[in-house]
């Protein structure tokens, strides 16, 4: 039955049965669906959409300054499962690691190496896992290719029968 409000967590049978059978809880995406709603009903509305306005700002920050055209989906994913305050934290201290002259201002690989070395060690150390999932729930772990663990087959494409028999490999 619709009731026509703006979030699930503004009915007074939230969390329903409907609800529930969604799932919640099972994978990233639902995970931070339901930290939102939580926010919402928390600290209202108004509130949690300045706090998305920043992580926007936030992400566009690290995309227009620090991608080395490989750390999008890194970034992105940290600006969506992290606090602000610690991708913040992170930015703060690759500036001054910058002005220290740590690290070569003009040298994008090694600045998105640096930053993402330093969002990577904060999320651990909050207990935040920004490894990508597959649909599996895996982990995008680096599959070796064919070509190169294949031995003779430098370049060629595995065919569907070596791969289901593991011919060469």
């Amino acid at each position: 039955m619709k009731k026509e409000f703006t979030t699930c967590n503004e009915c007074e049978e939230y969390p329903c049965e409907r609800y529930a059978r969604r799932g919640w809880w099972k994978d990233v995406e639902t995970k931070v669906a339901q930290e939102n709603l939580d926010s919402i009903k928390e600290n209202g509305i108004e509130s949690w959409l300045y706090e998305q306005k920043e992580r926007r700002l936030t992400v566009e920050e690290l995309l227009n300054n620090y991608n080395d055209g490989r750390s999008m989906s890194f970034y992105c994913s940290a600006c969506t499962l992290m606090p602000v305050n610690l991708i913040n934290q992170a930015v703060d201290e690759m500036k001054q690691r910058l002005s220290d002259n740590q690290i070569d201002d003009s040298d994008i690989k090694a600045k998105a190496k640096a930053l993402r070395a330093i969002i990577q060690d904060l999320a651990s150390e909050s207990g935040i896992d920004l490894k990508p999932k597959n649909k599996q729930g895996d982990g995008w772990q680096s599959r070796p290719h064919h070509e190169s663990a294949c031995s003779g087959n430098q370049g060629a494409q595995p065919t569907k029968q070596s791969q289901r028999k593991g011919a060469n490999c």
